[in-house]
Parts: structure tokens; C-alpha cells; sequence
């Protein structure tokens, strides 16, 4: 099963073709990360699976690149510039130097005319970039400009896949992909009648915010398309809050790998992280991160789970794909719609949540009723 499963992964997720590039990577954990015995097991376990990915590959093309890297510690960072050589061309990298852009990307400081320079050198290189991606590495590169611009600019299909897990294989990714591409296809169109929307949750969580003049997304699996972008597993309708809109209260009861011993209170105003309370030990992890950057607290996604075979609470991964859950992220959202750009991106479950809509006619449509599904 495991090996019809990474199979599926180029036939049917990437339908990838002979002769195509496919570049697969993953990241190797540093001296300077705290990493206990269960997840040092897991992080080389996700190493062998991008090996055996790559080797599988190979029976559909022959240009198949693999590599590995240091770990960059957080979701949401740039990797660096070795990755984009690799992915993007090095003649592409060369002319941001010269240009002194690259530098500015890999901090994801540049301003708008900047990333316009910076699209204008890629788009006349994008010959030379990869076709697809399958990226393997602990920390996500779904939310950076490494990953948009290969999208958006070369066309390039992106399998996005941190924090993997070996049970995923028989599990979130043993699925009917195109009957869950059905059913998210579905909650897309309705999701985007609305202007507004309410959350609330046994746990206290009760959120509201505004989607007005924003598109929800689908993340169906199905990578087929030129351009096309999405976790693997794959299950969820997504969209980037209007910034300073989100007002209300998160309730935390799960770390993105690990149940919290004590629920962790965020106090959302104004669209940011005010306030962090609970005595448990990742609130003082996650206050120290916020406070790295203003635009960390941001709100930056609304999910929403469509995935029938996705079960699994303590992976985020997976566990943000669970059909009947929300989740919500802090932190960066410029590559979805969003207008916050920051070296983080962190998404937390909210379980047996009730969502409705409200339409800018005022309309009240419920999605979900504490976690059961009505679309």
C-alpha cells in the first residue's frame, strides 16, 4: 500500500510526465532545535521517505533532483539560496544578486516594486525552473516567496508536505482524490458567499472576522494543472482574513505535534495577538515567538477540514485536514491573498467547532454544527 500511495503522488496528485523535472527535498534536524526521542524517530523517518520518494520517482522520469539541507527552524522561512539555484536556475538566482534582491527575499524584507523586479527576472527564466516539487522538509515552505514564485510565475506543481508522517501513507493519503476534491470544490463555492464569519467552540474559542473582498481557496490533492499548489494530504478550504478584522478569543488544546497539558488562551484585537494565557510551557514558546515580530500575531488563514480519512489530532499536518475541524494560523498570509509578509506561519486546530456564514445580505449559513458537517 505504502509504495501504490507515493506512486499516486505522481500519477494522480502531480500526473507527472516523462521527461519532466521534479526536484523532491527534505531538511535534517541542527544542534541548535530541542528534540525529543519520538520526533528525532519521526524527522528520520520523513529523511526515508523522500529518499524512497525519489527512488519511486524515477520510474516516471528520469530528472528526478534530490536534496537535503539544514533545517531553517520555523515554517514560513525562505530556504536558502542553494534551493533556489537548484529550483529556479542558476542564471535566474545570479540576476537577483546582481540586482540585490536575493538577499531582501531570503528575509522576505522586500517591498512591492521590489517583488515586481524580482517576478520580471524569474519570468524570463522560468524555462530553466523545475516542473514540479515534492517538498519533504519538516519545516513548511508553503508560505514563502520560494514556493509563490514557482507557482504563480513558472508554472512549477508544488506538493507541499512538512511534518510527514509514515502512518499518513495508509492513512490521509489512502483517499478517493477526486471524490474529496468533490466535496472541498463544494464548501469553496459556498465559503465565498460570505462576507463575515463567526466561530465558537465547547473549548470558549469564539472568533469572528471579516472575509470581505477575500477568495477562499480549495486544497484538493489534485496538482494536475500548471501552477497548481497544495498539502499533501490534502482536504481543506482556505482563506486570509481581512487584516484587523479577527476579534475574539482562541482556546488552544493542541500544539501543532503534541496535546497541550493545560488549554492555551489567545486574546485576538484588532486582527492581532494581544494577549497569551495558560501556565502550560508552549505558551511562553509560542509569546516568545510572537514577539519576535509584530506581524507574527497576525491572523493570517481561516481552514477548513474536508478530509474523510485525516484523523489525526497531534500532527498539524494532518490533523488541519480533518474533515469537521477548523484551523487558524498566525503569522503570514501574503502568499494567499493576504498582506503580511513574515518568516512565520503557524496553524492550530479547533475542534467540534461551529461556523456560519453571513452574507453580505445578512444571510446566516451554518457549515458546520460542532463539528459535523452541513455541506
Amino acid at each position: 500500500m505504502i509504495l501504490d500511495t507515493i506512486r499516486a503522488i505522481y500519477k494522480i496528485n502531480l500526473g507527472m510526465k516523462a521527461g519532466e523535472r521534479v526536484l523532491i527535498f527534505t531538511d535534517l534536524p541542527v544542534p541548535s532545535e530541542t528534540i525529543d526521542t519520538a520526533d528525532a524517530c519521526r524527522r528520520d523517518c520523513l529523511r526515508n521517505i523522500a529518499l524512497l520518494t525519489a527512488e519511486v520517482g524515477r520510474s516516471f522520469t528520469k530528472k528526478v533532483i534530490y536534496r537535503e539541507f539544514p533545517a531553517l527552524g520555523s515554517h514560513g522561512m525562505e530556504p536558502a539560496a542553494e534551493l533556489w539555484e537548484i529550483a529556479f536556475g542558476k542564471k535566474a538566482v545570479a540576476r537577483l544578486k546582481k540586482e540585490g534582491l536575493l538577499l531582501a527575499l531570503l528575509k522576505k524584507e522586500l517591498d512591492d516594486n521590489s517583488i515586481k523586479e524580482a517576478e520580471a527576472i524569474l519570468k524570463g527564466c522560468r524555462a530553466d525552473a523545475v516542473d514540479a516539487v515534492i517538498a519533504l522538509s519538516n519545516y513548511s515552505t508553503s508560505h514563502t516567496r520560494f514556493r509563490d514564485f514557482l507557482t504563480r510565475i513558472c508554472g512549477c506543481r508544488y506538493a507541499s508536505m512538512p511534518l510527514f508522517d509514515a502512518s499518513m501513507l495508509e492513512g490521509s493519503m489512502h483517499v478517493d482524490w477526486r471524490a474529496l476534491a468533490r466535496r472541498t470544490a463544494v464548501l469553496e463555492k459556498i465559503v465565498n458567499t460570505a462576507e463575515r464569519i463567526e466561530i465558537s467552540s465547547p473549548n470558549g474559542t469564539h472568533l469572528r472576522l471579516s472575509k470581505k473582498d477575500r477568495k477562499a481557496l480549495s486544497d484538493t490533492g489534485i496538482l494536475t494543472r500548471k501552477g497548481a499548489f497544495g498539502n499533501l494530504p490534502a482536504g481543506e478550504v482556505f482563506m486570509a482574513p481581512v487584516e484587523g478584522s479577527a476579534e475574539g478569543k482562541l482556546v488552544l488544546q493542541w500544539a501543532p505535534t503534541r496535546e497541550l497539558s493545560e488549554p492555551v488562551t489567545l486574546t485576538i484585537k484588532n486582527g492581532i495577538v494581544t494577549d497569551i494565557t495558560g501556565k502550560e510551557p508552549f505558551a511562553a514558546q509560542l509569546a516568545t515567538k510572537l514577539s519576535e515580530r509584530r506581524e507574527n500575531r497576525n491572523i493570517a488563514e481561516l481552514g477548513i477540514g474536508t478530509n474523510q480519512m485525516a484523523k489525526r489530532p497531534d500532527n498539524i499536518l494532518e490533523s488541519e485536514k480533518i474533515l469537521g475541524t477548523i484551523h487558524i494560523a498566525l503569522g503570514d498570509n501574503s502568499s494567499f491573498g493576504g498582506k503580511v509578509k513574515t518568516p512565520f506561519h503557524q496553524d492550530f486546530v479547533v475542534f467540534k467547532p461551529t461556523v456560519t456564514l453571513i452574507t453580505a445580505a445578512g444571510e446566516k449559513i451554518r457549515i458546520l454544527d460542532r463539528g459535523a458537517p452541513l455541506f
